[in-house]
């Protein structure tokens, strides 16, 4: 997926995502790359990291588990 860098205002750029209808995203300008500036095209891949949910997951089911022996 592609998105171009459309400004910069202050710490956050804002990106542009072309697909049917563009789609605006403010993103913080510390998570992009070094040097980056408006109009740069970036490319960006998003995946599900299933093992890191459940790790979560069974991570909050515990604490609530916590919560309900207090009580």
């Amino acid at each position: 997926m592609q998105a171009s860098i459309d400004r910069i205002e202050g710490t956050i750029a804002v990106l542009i995502f072309h697909n049917d209808e563009p789609v605006r995203v403010n993103v913080p300008l510390s998570l992009l790359p070094p040097g980056c500036s408006e109009g740069d095209i970036l490319t960006i891949d998003i995946e599900r990291d299933v093992r890191a949910a459940g790790a979560v997951k069974e991570r909050v089911v515990g604490r609530i588990e916590k919560l309900k022996k207090r009580k």
